[in-house]
């Protein structure tokens, strides 16, 4: 009997020291980047997503937009990385702002998707560059940008974009005016319904007149989380229109305000205090209209 209760005292401490013993999960991928203090001057982190060249000379040259412009991008004070890949969650673990310039980057696995929705949010920002917003599911694609084009059906307009500026008063869109430049524009498109998108430009079609947006901010709070901004141009076909100093500036802007930071950061080429976002509170100055409660027609 006692041998008994001896070898059961010894199997129970046994399987006792093998839970002890047992691995420990991985620590979760963060999914907020450090909180920042009022008055720090942390730079904007920009993660660039490109893809493949796949047109013709001087068409959807997206290997050269990330060259160009994470020089641009790290020259006016912003930190840059990107890849041509689906990033994961520990590349965007501290990033505040994705430029998104791939074609079809609606298609996404449900992995992928898990990724894109954990870093929306906790805040993180989008730019989507023409036909990023392409994808097998508009619908779904449409609740974060805004709107979204289906790949695959014919739904393009070339020739000249004659722009009007709808809202004037949008930091975004500050100090520009009605301009036109040659390119290519979508006009069936899948639009967001609850909220609905902030149009800044429209332009009538080429072949068609008929008006549609061409640039719009979309932001919206999912899953309990922080409220994320997401900008979109339509156009980007042609690559030297990346150069027109309305679109430069422009980008750069909306960059800025997509990662809740004052719109003249980028332009400024200088990394000010953070107006807060993501979480984090908004203690400092700023340009009011980055503030939720300074939002100016969506802005």
């Amino acid at each position: 009997m006692m041998a008994r209760t001896i070898c059961v005292v010894l199997l129970a401490a046994v399987v006792s020291a093998g839970a002890v013993a047992q691995p420990q999960p991985p620590a979760p991928v963060p999914s907020a980047a450090p909180t920042v203090q009022a008055g720090d001057t942390r730079p904007l982190h920009v993660y660039i997503r490109s893809g493949l060249k796949s047109h013709g000379e001087g068409a959807h040259d997206y290997p050269q937009f990330s060259a160009d412009w994470s020089k641009l991008l790290t020259d006016k004070g912003a930190l840059v990385d990107g890849s041509f890949h689906f990033p994961s969650a520990q590349e965007l673990a501290n990033t505040d702002v994705m430029v998104m310039y791939k074609g079809d980057a609606g298609y996404m696995t449900a992995s992928e998707r898990q990724v894109m929705e954990d870093y929306l949010k906790r805040g993180g920002g989008l730019i989507s560059i023409h036909d990023t917003l392409c994808g097998d599911d508009p619908q779904y694609y449409s609740t974060i940008v805004g709107g979204s084009k289906l790949h695959g059906e014919r739904n393009f307009s070339s020739g000249a974009i004659k722009y009007t500026i709808v809202d004037k008063a949008s930091p975004i869109m500050k100090g520009m005016s009605d301009f036109e430049i040659n390119d290519e524009a979508f006009f069936k498109i899948t639009w967001a319904k609850s909220p609905e998108v902030h149009v800044l430009a429209s332009a009538p079609m080429p072949s068609s007149g008929e008006v549609v947006p061409q640039m719009w901010t979309y932001e919206r709070t999912i899953f309990g989380g922080q409220p994320f901004r997401a900008f979109v141009w339509m156009q980007g076909h042609t690559y030297t229109n990346f150069k027109n100093p309305q679109v430069e500036g422009m980008l750069l802007r909306a960059i800025a305000w997509a990662g809740h930071y004052p719109v003249e950061t980028l332009v400024n080429g200088t990394p000010p205090a953070r107006t807060g976002g993501r979480g984090r509170g908004r203690e400092g100055g700023g340009d009011a209209s980055t503030a939720p409660g300074g939002r100016r027609g969506g802005q």
